[in-house]
């Protein structure tokens, strides 16, 4: 920053009131669409009248087995995701074996499958009619399962195997990119002193990628915590399928409310845990850019072993599914059902998708904008307050939306009543407005943070001197940042739109009754015992996540070397 504009940040007072840019609108109103539903989940959850019975009952009969329950499947999963996304992280970077390209970025195709699509599959395709147990009775002669016995995966241990396979690659991408970009030096002095590949990963590697690996464990934490569709499908009763069953199914919103509450404690526990593995230690690495670790080269036995541990994540968690779901639509002859129905709910999810998404880039452009023009110092924590939208559940931002959308929906119906005579019913969640801010809401970070990354590549000192010229911050936006922003912009949109057809809590919630999407269709043939006839609808869910995927996979492969 210039010195003229370091003087007039100074002088500016902390609370103006000429904001020093338009763009200070666009943080005020992302804060406020995060914090309107908490304050009103707080609200709901302590001021009804039935709050003060209902909690006793939910502290005795429900939030202890949830709590359990959810305890043991994020523990589980975290486990099982941090070892396979570290595991295979530091085999890619650090070692050379056969296909070691290839997995680089095959090992982020799981992102591209939903956790509930996943647990169908898998409940398919593991059933006694599944091709697997089918394949086993007529190798053997067997009959029934009183002649052998075959693992269930509807428990707690299947959901944590499911849902880990999916979620490690959050795990994967972060660690990989650490682990690509340690100096050689330190890896090569320590292999020069003796230290051996595993001494080398636990005392060097492993440490240097605890902030890393903290990130992308907390997101795998915060994916499984937001899962209806997987864990009520396999039958762990989390606190998310509490909320949804205790809101839908008992008709009590205050309860529900309540569970969400508690829902809450936890997720910002899970942050503020992540906040002190990061802040604890602090390693150095060169200003410069390091060179680039040489891999070892792994021969017999070992590059067998790195390949199969490669290669069996990448079969589990997106080769099996993808393939179970196209071969059951081809045997099936489920291309024939793309007639109007399916185009009709294919429509709808994209017209959701792209609303979102166009307002998840225009509220994070201005976001980003402000928080690098503006002079108020208020500007950067409005940012990370509107940044924590993504740490909600869909089940907890859907039901802390509801009651003041409903309230805004009632007031403006007897507005246009008294002064015209029409009815016009509930128009923001009627018309699914509703949900398009959801969206926006819950995938706003994926905005900000896109943003942000396209505008640090325009040095200060270049809008020093376009101000110099007479430009004005909306010229220089133009002409200069979105030039050099776009393609961080797109990426995010790309992710916006496909995290949009993919959310499944918010859109069971908030969805219109006459309104159904590819991912409320899959969850209603799911619930009612006959997945293999939404499986087109499955699959087009999953070609839409694996583009966005390869994208993201090839582009941390090419930041890294």
């Amino acid at each position: 920053m210039s010195s003229s504009a370091s003087l007039t940040a100074f002088r500016q007072p902390p609370f103006a009131w000429r904001l020093s840019t338009r763009f200070a609108y666009a943080s005020l109103l992302g804060a406020a669409l995060v914090l309107t539903p908490l304050l009103a989940l707080i609200m709901t959850a302590l001021s009804s009248p039935q709050a003060a019975e209902i909690w006793p009952h939910l502290a005795a009969n429900v939030l202890p087995g949830a709590l359990l329950q959810t305890t043991l499947l994020t523990a589980g999963v975290g486990l099982v995701a941090a070892a396979i996304g570290t595991g295979t992280a530091w085999l890619v970077t650090q070692f050379d074996f056969p296909g070691r390209r290839a997995f680089e970025w095959l090992l982020v195709l799981p992102l591209a499958l939903p956790t509930y699509l996943t647990a169908y599959v898998y409940v398919e395709f593991l059933g006694f009619q599944g091709p697997l147990q089918t394949a086993l009775r007529a190798a053997t002669g067997w009959r029934s399962l009183r002649d052998y016995w075959f693992p269930d995966p509807r428990n707690l241990p299947g959901a944590v195997a499911i849902m880990a396979i999916v979620l490690y690659p959050y795990v994967y991408l972060s660690t990989r990119a650490l682990f690509s970009l340690q100096g050689a030096t330190i890896v090569e002095a320590a292999r020069n002193l003796g230290a051996t590949p595993g001494r080398l990963f636990w005392r060097i590697g492993l440490p240097l990628a605890r902030p890393a690996l903290a990130a992308g464990l907390t997101l795998v934490l915060l994916e499984t915590l937001n899962d209806i569709g997987a864990t009520e499908y396999l039958g762990v009763r989390t606190l998310t399928l509490s909320i949804y069953t205790t809101w839908l199914n008992r008709g009590s919103l205050p309860g529900a409310a309540q569970i969400a509450c508690v829902m809450l404690l936890v997720v910002f526990l899970l942050i503020w845990i992540e906040a002190k593995l990061r802040g604890q230690r602090r390693f150095a690495l060169p200003v410069r850019q390091p060179r680039p670790v040489g891999r070892r080269p792994l021969r017999g036995n070992h590059a067998v072993m790195a390949t199969l541990a490669c290669t069996l994540p990448v079969l589990f968690g997106a080769a099996l599914p993808i393939g179970h779901l196209a071969g059951t639509v081809l045997q099936r002859g489920l291309l024939a059902q793309f007639d109007a129905a399916l185009l009709r709910l294919l429509g709808n999810a994209v017209l959701l998708a792209a609303i979102a998404s166009g307002l998840v880039l225009v509220l994070g452009l201005g976001i980003a904008t402000a928080s690098r023009a503006g002079r108020e110092i208020w500007l950067r924590p409005l940012a990370r307050i509107a940044s924590l939208g993504y740490a909600l559940p869909g089940t907890v931002l859907a039901l802390g939306l509801l009651i003041p959308v409903a309230t805004f929906d009632n007031a403006l119906a007897n507005t246009i009543h008294a002064l015209f005579g029409l009815r016009p019913g509930l128009v923001l969640i009627g018309s699914g407005a509703a949900l398009v801010i959801a969206y926006a809401v819950r995938f706003l970070t994926i905005g900000i943070s896109g943003m942000e990354s396209g505008l640090s590549r325009v040095s200060p000192r270049i809008d020093d001197a376009a101000r110099s010229l007479g430009a004005g911050q909306p010229e220089i936006l133009r002409r200069i940042h979105w030039p050099l922003a776009r393609p961080a912009v797109a990426a995010a949109a790309l992710l916006v739109f496909v995290d949009c057809l993919k959310e499944l809590p918010a859109t069971l919630l908030l969805r219109p009754l006459n309104l159904d999407t590819l991912a409320t269709t899959v969850y209603g043939q799911a619930s009612r015992g006959v997945f293999e006839e939404g499986a087109l609808a499955a699959l087009l869910i999953v070609l839409a996540g694996l583009y966005p995927a390869v994208i993201l996979a090839r582009t941390g492969s090419n930041r890294v070397g």
